[in-house]
């Protein structure tokens, strides 16, 4: 795969430049330019002949805040993902979010490890919520998406269990995704007995074709 392309929108310096050496450990990740507001990512946009694959955006920033940022990309750049990276943690911020059509919310708080992992997670087509957040609202919830009652509880992943349906239907074993998610493998495999019985389902096979037919992976 190419370099994921991303451009981070942060007005704090210092937490800009963290973010952009955390992500530099990531080969797979190439930081094409940096903003302190969205209305200067519209202008980075408009002015440059390379888009970036994803924005990594925080939520309040002047000018141009981060929901504004994401309706202009939605517009104008639907191509374009946008993750935000924020204090904020109250439901109506993120089912805003979701609403709008973003492909993540993080928090601020979360490890270097479970950034690169959303960040390769929803550009290989995925959506991704914090694990800190995933018991207040799930992603199918936040799409409102409608169908019956008991299948809506089945759906109703966090996102932890979100990491390691995407890596079941990689074929990864329980070994190989404890290590990718610093995880033991009996706790992998408690994830993936709570996946079977969740989606009601006999074994590992099923589960797949369960979250396929549901859009829970491409």
């Amino acid at each position: 795969m190419d370099s994921i392309r991303i451009i981070i929108a942060e007005d704090h310096n210092l937490v800009r430049c963290g973010i952009k050496l955390l992500l530099a450990t990531d080969p797979k990740i190439s930081v094409i330019a940096e903003a302190v507001s969205g209305a200067e990512v519209l202008g980075i946009l408009k002015n440059n002949m390379e888009l970036p694959d994803l924005i990594l955006t925080d939520l309040n920033m002047p000018d141009t805040s981060g929901m504004e940022l994401l309706k202009e990309i939605r517009t104008n750049y639907p191509a374009i993902g946008v993750i935000f990276l924020t204090m904020l943690e109250d439901n109506k911020s993120i089912s805003e979010a979701f609403s709008n059509g973003a492909e993540g919310y993080l928090t601020k708080d979360i490890s270097s490890e479970e950034l690169l992992f959303a960040i390769n997670h929803i550009r290989n087509g995925g959506k991704y919520i914090s694990a800190n957040l995933s018991h207040k609202l799930t992603i199918r919830q936040l799409q409102n998406v409608q169908q019956p009652v008991d299948e809506l509880v089945n759906l109703e992943f966090n996102s932890r269990e979100i990491q390691v349906l995407d890596m079941i239907a990689q074929g990864l074993t329980n070994s190989e995704m404890g290590e990718k998610l610093f995880l033991s493998k009996r706790t992998v495999e408690g994830h993936r007995r709570s996946l079977i019985g969740k989606a009601q389902c006999r074994n590992s096979a099923e589960l797949i074709k369960f979250a396929v037919m549901h859009g829970l992976i491409s």
